[in-house]
């Protein structure tokens, strides 16, 4: 008989429109595969969701992006019900969604990163901070919401002058020119790099990851075998310092005129919709949507 999957999707953090492209191309390639998929728009009653669930699933697919699906809440209540699971467990997903403790890893693994800092807007406004060119994150957020790039005082000022929408306080980070480039590991393996061209885009913004030719992936990215080993390197090292399972996706700038890499984060739960880079790296080296889809539920566990 085969396998009953949970696909939980959906969600209600910043990111549900992604989650609910994720999970919807997901159910379709695991019922292509034959697998019985139950489809679960994921609330704040998980787990009385889960428990109405009978027969009980063999297995829960995660396509939850953002906060709570991703930052190892939902993980830590998988693993409390004893229902296996995909993706990283719970210490990878937190650290990974926090992005000044992943840096913190980073740097203790010698994995090249941007100067950053923790600011508050007093501190940008009285000159306490990085000057301009900087980029401004929200500490746990994804798909690149809230994310601004600064490039002069005049911006700054102007951002200043805008209400804040960033909390208490926001990662603040050198902006490093160049080009932009991801690598997938799966199982702490890492795939072909690609590079993402984003045209008119100032960055690799949530337009150019989720509309339809909003950016261009070129695989294999055309860089030198050493720069390709350096950053095929770091992504696994990155990997093993969080302690990442399944598939994760660790995103890069290149800088050419120094010569320079910066790792930027890694993605626990990467996105799986028709514009997503993890199904075009699973292509390249042969699979289908569906074949990784499919390897994700068999490697599924209850404690990662």
């Amino acid at each position: 008989m085969s396998k009953h999957v949970a696909v939980i999707y959906g969600g209600w953090s910043a990111e549900r429109p992604v989650s609910l492209s994720s999970g919807t191309e997901c159910i379709k390639a695991l019922r292509e595969k034959g697998y019985r998929v139950t489809e679960i728009d994921a609330g704040r009653d998980l787990a009385a969701q889960l428990a109405a669930i009978d027969p009980k699933p063999d297995v829960v697919f995660n396509a939850l992006h953002g906060r709570w699906g991703e930052d190892g809440c939902v993980q830590g209540l998988l693993e409390i019900m004893g229902i296996p699971y995909t993706h990283s467990g719970v210490r990878a997903s937190s650290i990974a969604m926090d992005k000044m403790s992943a840096k913190a890893m980073f740097m203790e693994y010698d994995i090249p990163c941007a100067r950053h800092v923790w600011v508050s807007r007093d501190e940008i406004a009285s000159g306490n901070a990085l000057p301009p060119p900087y980029v401004l994150k929200p500490n746990n957020e994804g798909s690149s919401v809230g994310v601004e790039i600064i490039l002069t005082p005049e911006e700054e000022q102007n951002m200043l002058a805008r209400e804040w929408m960033h909390g208490d306080g926001v990662m603040q980070e050198e902006f490093i020119p160049g080009r932009e480039m991801t690598v997938a590991v799966k199982d702490g393996k890492a795939m072909e790099i690609i590079e993402i061209m984003t045209g008119n885009h100032a960055f690799y913004d949530f337009e150019s990851k989720y509309v339809a030719g909003g950016s261009e992936h070129i695989i294999p990215a055309d860089i030198p075998g050493d720069l390709r080993a350096k950053i095929q390197d770091c992504a696994e090292k990155a990997y093993r310092a969080l302690g990442c399972r399944g598939i994760a996706r660790a995103d890069f700038r290149y800088d050419p005129a120094h010569d320079r890499v910066a790792i930027l984060e890694i993605n626990t739960q990467p996105g799986m919709t028709p514009t997503s880079l993890v199904p075009d790296a699973a292509r390249h080296d042969g699979l289908s949507f569906a074949d990784i889809v499919a390897w994700m539920v068999e490697d599924a566990s209850c404690e990662r």
